[in-house]
């Protein structure tokens, strides 16, 4: 479905129809359907503006600028229309994503607006980022695929690249956060950073409550195989664009659990009860953004570029590519 298709899809369905309220005081009420139409559109708008900063003639600095201030402008534009702030849509993105009921209504809005096949009709899934094969494209596409989000030979239990990668990252931001709990226990801060250590990346740390593979080796196979997905000579345009999309998104995670590791060390170094509260805070909140992401250009939004993207943003795009495929 082109970008314009998608823009207008996205304005199908009547606001309100599945409108959830949160406990006061806890989280924003969410409409979400609304805020399925709203996802939908600011989908067209970043795949629109993607393929056209891909393209040739916009690879120059100042066109490149032109066009990421014109999708921010869009984007704005298209929030305002909604009588949505980017803090508030984020929010409710945030509470729909950590309540599998909402997100249940969410994806169930979204597919009648795409076309996309439901992700819990496809199979339950073990951790984040699962696809059953059933869901696959057929060929090598398919298998390399299969190895990012289905199961991978030498993991644990044979899972996905990309669900170990979710649950590794899961016992680091755990831990991590454990570890700011009593930041006037030094023993307990080095504890915990090992345990970091250990589920980001085990041949550092070789025992701890992670499953002994790493976030990292996870996130660089992502990469490596979805990209061996695109190279393949059936590859279709959508598997290579959003393959880009994935396999960026998996090393900019590579590269924040390189930060991770420096600030975990540098716990497990000092001897300085502050110093390692201090460094116990940023690390809890780096590694957050493992599955996360992170809005270093604070414009309301993480994308799957510019250094942003997380385990998130990959899984977002793995689920485009398959719809695409649908079509």
């Amino acid at each position: 479905m082109s970008s314009t298709a998608l823009l207008s899809a996205a304005f199908l369905l009547p606001h309100g129809v599945l409108q959830a309220q949160s406990a006061p005081g806890r989280a924003p009420s969410v409409d979400v359907s609304k805020l399925a139409e709203i996802h939908v559109a600011i989908t067209a708008v970043n795949d629109s503006a993607d393929a056209r900063q891909a393209q040739a003639k916009n690879k120059t600095g100042e066109a490149q600028h032109e066009l990421a201030a014109k999708k921010r402008q869009l984007i704005t534009e298209l929030l305002k229309s909604k009588g949505l702030s980017d803090t508030a849509y984020q929010r409710q993105r945030f509470v729909v994503s950590t309540d599998l009921g909402l997100r249940a209504q969410f994806d169930s809005v979204v597919a009648k607006l795409t076309g996309a096949p439901l992700p819990g009709r496809i199979a339950a899934p073990v951790a984040p980022g699962f696809v059953a094969a059933s869901a696959l494209p057929p060929g090598m596409v398919g298998t390399h695929i299969g190895h990012v989000t289905t199961s991978f030979v030498d993991t644990p239990e044979k899972a996905g690249l990309l669900p170990i990668a979710f649950t590794e990252a899961q016992v680091a931001s755990q831990h991590a956060a454990l570890a700011t709990r009593n930041t006037t226990d030094l023993a307990a801060m080095k504890l915990h950073a090992g345990h970091v250590l250990h589920a980001v990346d085990p041949t550092i740390v070789t025992t701890g409550p992670g499953k002994g593979f790493g976030v990292k080796r996870a996130a660089l196979g992502v990469a490596q195989h979805i990209e061996l997905a695109s190279k393949e000579s059936t590859a279709s345009p959508n598997v290579k664009i959003h393959s880009t999309h994935i396999a960026t998104a998996a090393r900019s995670t590579a590269t924040r659990v390189d930060q991770v590791i420096a600030l975990a060390k540098k716990i497990q170094e000092t001897s300085d009860v502050k110093e390692a509260a201090t460094l116990t805070g940023q690390l809890a909140s780096l590694a957050s953004q493992l599955a996360a992401g992170a809005d270093v250009n604070a414009d309301g939004r993480i994308d799957w570029g510019n250094g942003e993207g997380g385990l998130q943003q990959a899984q977002e795009h793995i689920t485009l590519l398959l719809a695409g495929e649908k079509k």
